[in-house]
């Protein structure tokens, strides 16, 4: 009977250690996976953007869609669309950046500054903005047709 109960206080002692050390290692690794979403990398790329906003139709005619997002990166900032961005066709189209966070159809000088032609209609997409521009100083980005000064669409940071 001696044998028999040192036997078992035994296997049961060897199986709380297991069991101990089974529950430290998956405590190790859900705190590895939460600590993934928060890795340095992510928050590098995260803390990169400056303003976004997703654009929405002026125009009818024109629908404008997908995502404007300014980064700041090797100290240059720049206006970047998503993969979804979309937006009709037409002559003398232009990225320009407005200062008020709505953009009416037709536009008053005094109130944008032109970055660049608009280089494709559809899907990513990438402008450099001048040092000389002050981001802070416009509220929105709108794609707009100068030969006929009709707003396609506009994303409000």
């Amino acid at each position: 009977m001696k044998v028999n109960l040192l036997t078992t206080a035994t296997t049961t002692v060897l199986l709380m250690g297991t069991l101990s050390t089974c529950l430290v290692q998956s405590n190790a690794v859900l705190a590895n996976r939460s600590d993934s979403n928060t890795n340095p990398q992510s928050q590098l790329i995260a803390s990169n953007i400056v303003l976004s906003g997703m654009f929405v139709t002026t125009e009818q005619d024109h629908p404008t869609k997908g995502k404007a997002t300014i980064i700041s990166e090797g100290g240059k900032n720049y206006l970047q669309f998503d993969s979804a961005f979309d937006t009709a066709d037409g002559p003398d189209v232009q990225v320009i950046l407005h200062r008020n966070n709505t953009v009416p159809v037709n536009l008053s000088e005094k109130d944008y500054i032109i970055l660049a032609p608009l280089k494709n209609r559809r899907g990513t997409q990438r402008y450099e903005i001048p040092n000389t521009i002050k981001v802070n100083d416009f509220k929105s980005v709108a794609i707009w047709c100068r030969e006929f000064n009709v707003t396609f669409g506009y994303a409000a940071f």
